[in-house]
């Protein structure tokens, strides 16, 4: 098991200059974490889907510099300079600064983009903070050639996390898991490991995320689960996502849609429940939130078809199905759903399989 000191680098040689790019994809929650201890480790463990269309496209260049004593980086954004997002690559950068220490040697040219809209309303750090991971660790293996590609993916997940937590669950595999659960093997707080255990039910599952609000949450998910430290429900909803994550193992390896469906639903209301009863409480979701909720549940009562939601902390739905009932669900969400969209936006997406280097 691989641990903190494991990912500190200690040797390694020099480059002039290179040039990397990597793709990561954003993740969705099925169990969900909400509460952080120190260094962005997470109070529950939690397991997602990695999702394949909305990701984030990052391109690396490295320059040799000749001196180190303070990192130094350009951002662009869609290809022009994002001063707004230079604190927080700064402040990425002075926490992994211990586990690769060649950082301040280089010049780093930052070039981001988004497959998604920006202001759409999908949390894009994980992403984000996923494609610079996979850069970092390519300028790790350029300048060490003899790491493993599973310490290379493992370092990466830790990295990503320590840049936004759930980041740590885009790096690799279909179904991941991160934090330290007792029924999964290699399980740890520090990096998401990758789940593999998956039925075929569970194979090429769709998405289809709603966009309800595009405008900016009136409390960030890190004062949310900030307010988890004193909430009055906290331990009992750590105990609850052990109890629902041994469940939903079992239901990913048998199959067994139905059960699914309600461990989802209710790990999706349990997470906005914490919101609403934290101190001071607020709501993220809005009225069209709860239309589409209510016009998913009236929809799989009267069909039987196997459709349900999830929820990030925002108010956009999930809206999650298996890919044989795909063009049921896309005709009801087109005859139903639409009209509470902003906008009426919505994203088709799928299951994916996490990071790619692109040439």
């Amino acid at each position: 098991m691989l641990t903190e000191k494991d990912f500190i680098t200690t040797t390694y040689n020099s480059i002039e200059s290179a040039s990397f790019e990597w793709s990561a994809p954003s993740n969705i929650a099925l169990v969900k974490y909400w509460g952080k201890k120190e260094n962005q480790i997470p109070a529950n463990p939690s397991i997602s889907f990695t999702l394949n269309n909305c990701k984030t496209i990052t391109k690396l260049e490295v320059i040799k510099k000749s001196e180190t004593n303070d990192f130094s980086f350009d951002l662009l954004f869609e290809g022009k300079p994002k001063e707004d997002f230079k604190p927080k690559i700064q402040k990425f950068f002075e926490r992994i600064e211990k586990y690769c220490p060649f950082l301040k040697e280089y010049h780093f040219k930052i070039d981001t983009q988004n497959t998604f809209p920006h202001s759409s309303g999908i949390a894009s750090s994980a992403s984000g903070m996923a494609a610079l991971a996979m850069n970092i660790m390519s300028l790790e293996k350029a300048i060490n050639p003899t790491i493993s590609d599973d310490y290379f993916y493992s370092k990466a997940s830790f990295l990503a996390r320590l840049g936004s937590g759930s980041a740590c669950r885009s790096i690799k595999g279909e179904v991941v898991v991160w934090g330290n659960h007792a029924e999964i093997n290699g399980s740890s707080d520090l990096f998401g490991v990758e789940f593999s255990e998956i039925h075929q039910n569970f194979k090429n599952y769709q998405d289809t995320i709603l966009l309800v609000d595009k405008g900016e949450k009136q409390v960030s998910s890190t004062v949310g689960h900030d307010l988890m430290h004193n909430h009055p429900y906290a331990e009992r909803r750590f105990a609850q996502a052990h109890e629902n994550l041994s469940q939903i193992k079992a239901i990913l390896s048998s199959g067994n849609v139905a059960e699914f469906i309600k461990i989802v639903e209710s790990e999706a209301l349990t997470l906005h429940a914490m919101m609403m009863t934290s101190m001071p409480y607020f709501i993220l979701m809005k009225p069209n939130t709860l239309e589409i909720i209510n016009k998913i549940w009236k929809f799989r009562n009267e069909t039987q078809i196997p459709v349900c939601f999830t929820l990030d902390a925002g108010a956009n739905v999930h809206v999650l199905y298996p890919e044989n009932v795909k063009e049921n669900v896309l005709q009801f969400i087109q005859d139903e759903l639409v009209g509470y969209c902003q906008n009426g936006q919505y994203i088709c997406d799928e299951i994916g399989n996490g990071a790619n280097q692109l040439k």
